[in-house]
């Protein structure tokens, strides 16, 4: 019960506070918190996230991470749906809070795209997949635990936030979308922040297997 709790709360501060940026410079009009200042908390929230769980639960926070750590084989299948359970809970109480406490916000960081939906796609595939070769190539099994591991995701996210929040909002996570969208109503092609962070995570997961020994997937390497 604790890595679940844990998912939950690890969920749940990366969405308040990822996406809290987002809603408080959406009401400044960016006045002060900018877009640079955007991407460094997202990169921040998720460092100090996995330091704080990455032993607990692994520290996934991340539907998308869950299911490539299963393709994987380091997590169990029968446990993703519990895990995606609690961080799709997570996020929507944090958009639920924001919304309690900015009621003048519109979209409480919703994932809108600015390009075309094939190319906003292929973008955010390709995002998941930077940051899930990250992931799989600094973490023990399905834990990310180490000195190295809250720097090394924490600068990728703060790196992808960075150059391609302007373009997709860099979600890189299902339930990153799915909770804003229903909290603000705006649904606009939410299912491409579904499928391609998946797409994209699998996807890395197989580059594992191309550029290390062949059983890679199959232990705690």
């Amino acid at each position: 019960m604790k890595k679940y709790i844990s998912e939950v709360i690890g969920t749940f501060s990366l969405i308040f506070c990822g996406t809290g940026a987002m809603t408080i410079n959406e009401i400044t009009n960016g006045a002060d918190l900018t877009h640079i200042g955007v991407a460094i908390t997202w990169g921040l929230i998720v460092m100090a996230m996995i330091y704080a769980f990455g032993e607990i639960s692994g520290a996934h926070f991340n539907p998308a991470v869950t299911i490539a750590f299963a393709f994987a084989k380091k997590f169990e299948w029968k446990e993703v749906p519990k895990y995606i359970i609690a961080q799709l809970l997570g996020a929507i109480l944090a958009s639920l809070m924001l919304w309690i406490l900015f009621p003048e916000s519109e979209y409480y960081g919703a994932t809108i795209p600015a390009l075309e939906p094939w190319r906003a796609f292929i973008l955010e595939l390709l995002l998941t997949f930077f940051l899930m070769v990250t992931i799989i190539n600094v973490s023990t099994g399905s834990k990310e635990i180490g000195v190295m591991a809250g720097i090394a995701i924490g600068g990728v996210v703060l790196l992808e936030a960075m150059f391609a929040g302007p373009m997709t909002k860099a979600s890189m996570n299902p339930a990153r979308s799915i909770a804003p969208a229903l909290v603000s109503g705006h649904f606009e092609h939410l299912w491409l922040y579904i499928l391609a962070p998946i797409l994209g995570a699998l996807l890395a997961v197989l580059s594992c297997k191309w550029v290390k020994d062949e059983q890679c997937c199959d232990s705690d390497c």
